[in-house]
């Protein structure tokens, strides 16, 4: 069966450059092919309209922008209702080699206990992003977000980012970044979708998450991506503002300083790892306190 007849692709899009979605799209439009491909336009005008039909991508134009994560849902509950058994998110910002979502593909056919994968991510200029993730804590988030120094001088942004790992391996991870996420279309239905209170933000930790209490979420390190990573919550206020508001919205969600799930996950993982610390070894310990 072609890979391409059983897998779906949604790209939301906020005012991106024309130039920067046609090469996403001349690249996930061609492997696999017969991928179904929608592009989720949340800006104010259809200035991508054209670029999707001249692709033959489903075009869907939001002008009241309602969220990354109620975006994404759209295509998901379609490729549910189109029986697709996977389902790529994308973001707009990435540069995809031809033959990575076939490896991804191969990887998820022959792993079946694996809810979502998610690829390395490189900077243009060839650096590692380190995207994985434990589950966050608010103090570790608060000294990441406005004391950077200190959280790398202290270690934590390491133990944090999982940089121990060296991101040479196949892993288990505990929140993996939504920029690229594979997706087994049956286990996210069962999770429950992407949260629609997070406007933007903190939406793939949440799902990640509660993917995770289902099935394996996967780092995968064989194939590779470029992300334009902007970091843009720490250049607009607007955006600060969207990523505090998710965070209180998670955290909220979760629980703040007691959460017995997320010490049980982080420990488990650092264990697995081989990055568990002596204070590590009960699952119920907390191995985030500040």
């Amino acid at each position: 069966m072609n890979a391409g007849a059983l897998v779906s692709c949604c790209i939301v899009c906020y005012h991106n450059r024309p130039e920067q979605v046609e090469r996403l799209l001349a690249s996930v439009t061609t492997a696999p092919p017969d991928m179904r491909v929608y592009l989720v336009d949340n800006s104010r005008t259809d200035a991508l309209r054209d670029l999707a039909a001249r692709f033959r991508v489903h075009y869907r134009h939001q002008p009241d922008n309602p969220g990354y994560a109620r975006a994404h849902n759209w295509a998901l509950s379609l490729a549910a209702a189109a029986g697709h058994a996977y389902h790529l998110v994308l973001n707009p910002d990435v540069q995809i080699p031809l033959d990575a979502i076939g490896k991804l593909l191969a990887y998820m056919e022959q792993h079946p206990d694996v809810g979502m994968v998610a690829p390395r991510v490189l900077y243009p200029d060839g650096r590692l992003q380190p995207l994985c993730k434990l589950l966050p804590h608010p103090a570790e988030l608060l000294v990441r977000r406005f004391c950077p120094l200190l959280h790398r001088s202290s270690g934590r942004l390491a133990r944090y980012e999982l940089h121990g790992t060296g991101y040479n391996r196949v892993m288990d991870v505990p929140a993996l970044s939504g920029c690229f996420l594979l997706m087994r279309v049956d286990v996210v239905a069962r999770a429950g979708l992407f949260d629609e209170r997070f406007f933007l933000y903190f939406e793939d930790v949440d799902l990640s998450r509660r993917v995770g209490r289902i099935a394996r979420t996967v780092f995968v390190p064989h194939v590779s991506i470029v992300h334009a990573y902007a970091k843009g919550s720490y250049h607009e206020w607007r955006l600060l503002w969207h990523h505090l508001v998710s965070a209180a919205r998670y955290f909220n969600k979760w629980g703040w300083l007691r959460d017995a799930e997320r010490d049980q996950v982080n420990a488990r993982a650092l264990r697995a790892l081989g990055l568990a610390r002596p204070r590590d070894a009960s699952p119920a310990e907390t191995d985030l306190q500040p």
